[in-house]
């Protein structure tokens, strides 16, 4: 029996099996057989076959976004319209075969745009380069996916789940550490025994900081899950009623477009640079006006030390302090040190020992 049989097999014990307290030990235990088939599928095929020609594409830019959808939703298009970069477009399938890299040039920042192809159904299995898309997918910062008008949500990977709050690691001796800091409703500490057994782990912490599901403490088992946001971009808004471009902007993490009349783009890109986490800082010398032509682009969240990486490497060893103005000080300028958290379009002054 494949992989794939064994999977159907183990989804369709588990659509049958009713969710009860006698049964939870049972399900969790089919749900991590299932999760360990699922992650040998997507693993690299040993055979010498071809091995996924046109799909390495080296990263560049302050960001990387990965472009995905069913066939013949628009994506080539949206790259044209966004990038340079001519991507072929047709009213047929399977018009791009490959990933087809773009620059996205905003707020001074440059955005690789990859193009991949369609994905179908059982794209999760490997079918229709599945296993390729989903790869280049998972180094991206940020996933669009794009439908039309008629499509669904479908869900290739854990987008917009926030990484579950359990500490987990493997132990050499001693058998199972088991603790919470809040009461547990979906797992006990015989479930977790029981899933550790299927995975061949007999010696390990485990805490739970939340109320986790099965499902999410075999994710953090697993340890190669890729959390990471999605925008939902629906194309192709101008052919349906004002009604439903209206329930469809108000659904979560969705933006509604449409490539064909140039709608609704500027705001998909503000919403991007959101999803993206990145600012922009100018620097400036001292004596002299900020350098407002060529901004330095950061993650959210970034420090004075991480400017003083991205200019030079040895600058944070000959930090002495900086001069920040913008909204992350109290005034203007404020003297700080590398630790200091920066914002968006702060100016920033280094002074060197």
């Amino acid at each position: 029996m494949g992989i794939l049989e064994k999977i159907a097999e183990i989804e369709r014990e588990i659509s049958r099996t009713q969710k009860n307290k006698a049964t939870e030990y049972h399900l969790g235990l089919l749900k991590a057989k299932l999760a360990k088939y699922r992650a040998q599928l997507l693993e690299p095929s040993k055979s010498s076959g071809a091995k996924g020609e046109g799909f390495d594409v080296m990263k560049s830019g302050d960001a990387r976004v990965a472009l995905i959808g069913f066939p013949s939703v628009g994506k080539s298009t949206f790259l044209s319209l966004m990038t340079s970069t001519e991507s072929e477009a047709a009213s047929y399938e399977f018009t791009t075969l490959t990933c087809i890299p773009g620059v996205i040039e905003y707020k001074g920042a440059n955005i690789q745009l990859l193009d991949l192809p369609g994905i179908i159904e059982g794209a999760a299995q490997g079918k229709g380069r599945g296993r390729q898309v989903i790869a280049v997918a998972r180094t991206a910062d940020v996933v669009i996916m794009m439908l039309d008008n008629v499509c669904t949500v479908c869900t290739i990977a854990l987008l917009n789940c926030p990484k579950p709050n359990i500490y987990f690691k493997p132990k050499k001796g001693g058998g199972l550490s088991y603790n919470s800091t809040v009461p547990l409703t979906h797992c006990s500490e015989k479930l977790v025994q029981l899933i550790l057994h299927e995975y061949k782990i007999f010696n390990a912490e485990v805490l739970f900081r939340e109320d986790s599901t099965p499902d999410e403490f075999i994710d953090v088992i697993v340890g190669n899950r890729v959390y990471m946001p999605c925008l939902y971009v629906y194309n192709k808004v101008d052919q349906i009623s004002i009604e439903e471009v209206d329930r469809l902007a108000h659904r979560a993490n969705s933006v509604v477009i449409s490539c064909g009349m140039k709608l609704n783009l500027d705001f998909l890109l503000e919403q991007l640079w959101e999803y993206l986490a990145l600012i922009c800082l100018y620097t400036k010398k001292r004596g002299e006006r900020p350098d407002f032509s060529d901004p330095i682009i950061m993650r959210r969240g970034a420090s004075v030390e991480h400017v003083c990486h991205r200019i030079h490497r040895t600058l944070a060893s000959q930090f002495k302090y900086a001069l920040v103005w913008g909204t992350s000080t109290k005034y203007s300028p404020q003297r700080v040190g590398l630790t200091h958290i920066m914002e968006h379009e702060d100016v920033i002054q280094i002074v060197k020992k």
